[in-house]
């Protein structure tokens, strides 16, 4: 579960992605890439996914300047039928061909009730949020998982297997928050104590991760000749999939019914320890909005970190004009 940052300033969304884009453009970036980018991290934070948001800003910067992340990739369409495409993303990062492959995906599923993307050859693809999104946001179910090229199974048991692979699904709503698991399929590291008192957990937990390896990252294509061999860090894959709803139940139907069943769940008792029994994306989706009318909380040491990178290149940042939105201990 993500946690407000305990101390920093309140940035509106449009500036800092402004701001994010021109960082990007100016390590190398096409305009249009760095527009994407910036849009993709900063909607990232506003949703409260900090670990996926602008915080990773400085590391992907630092890979382009080092030369192990293509800049200005030509990503280009290896293969395609119909309602499938499979995406060549020349060694630069994961969300440009993910953004464009879902865009597709989502159009053709529009026209023929279903259509899918493997992505391959690129580095991170961030949180697999950002593509389920898009999908829901159309009527559609979106469906996403990543993983990336690793060695030879380790050492030991068969649980070894269960690694931080995302997978994520995105099915729309009415008036209620819509539904969007986004997770890490390593729900648990492996303790041969809890092993002999619930086996279960780690059996259920090696079927989940092994699904973003397989379809993410073998049937996406990360083993082959021109990712392994790539000059470039390009060793992540993606498996994104749409379904146009309305082909198979009315989507207004649909989606009083999906209302129906979020309102009983946020009507339960709520775990321990927390405010309001939600669903995934739940929490982030009253975030979103939140942070949309009042600014998102940036951490200081995101901001330093966005501080250093202006620095590098020359630009001023625009966080002092937003200094009375400053929260943290004392204030």
């Amino acid at each position: 579960m993500q946690r407000e940052p305990e101390s920093g300033l309140r940035v509106p969304a449009d500036v800092l992605q402004s701001f994010v884009a021109d960082l990007y453009e100016a390590a190398g970036t096409t305009r249009e890439h760095a527009d994407i980018l910036a849009r993709l991290l900063v909607r990232t934070d506003r949703r409260g996914i900090r670990s996926h948001g602008t915080l990773m800003a400085s590391q992907y910067l630092a890979r382009m300047r080092a030369g192990e992340v293509n800049p200005r990739p030509g990503i280009r369409v290896a293969s395609e039928s119909t309602t499938s495409r499979v995406y060549d993303g020349d060694g630069g990062m994961g969300h440009w061909p993910c953004y464009e492959g879902t865009r597709w995906a989502i159009a053709r599923a529009k026209e023929h009730g279903t259509a899918a993307v493997t992505t391959r050859n690129h580095f991170h693809f961030g949180s697999a949020s950002k593509y389920t999104l898009m999908a829901l946001e159309a009527d559609c179910l979106g469906f996403a998982v990543s993983s990336h090229r690793w060695g030879a199974a380790p050492e030991g048991n068969i649980f070894g297997l269960i690694r931080n692979s995302p997978l994520s699904f995105g099915i729309p709503a009415g008036e209620q928050p819509p539904v969007v698991p986004d997770q890490g399929m390593n729900i648990v590291g492996y303790d041969p104590e809890l092993f002999t008192r619930s086996p279960a957990v780690y059996f259920k937990a090696l079927g989940l991760s092994v699904i973003p390896q397989l379809l993410g990252g073998i049937m996406a294509g990360i083993w082959k000749e021109e990712c392994v061999q790539s000059d470039w860090i390009s060793d992540q894959g993606s498996f994104i999939a749409v379904f146009d709803l309305a082909r198979f139940i009315p989507i207004d139907e649909f989606k009083s019914r999906v209302d129906g069943y979020i309102d009983r769940a946020r009507h339960l008792e709520p775990g321990e320890g927390l405010a309001q029994a939600e669903l995934p994306g739940g929490p982030e989706h009253q975030r979103e909005k939140e942070y949309g009318e009042n600014g998102i909380p940036m951490a200081d040491e995101v901001l330093d970190a966005l501080e250093a990178e202006a620095a590098i290149v020359g630009m001023t940042t625009p966080f002092a004009a937003y200094e009375e939105t400053r929260f943290g201990p004392g204030l």
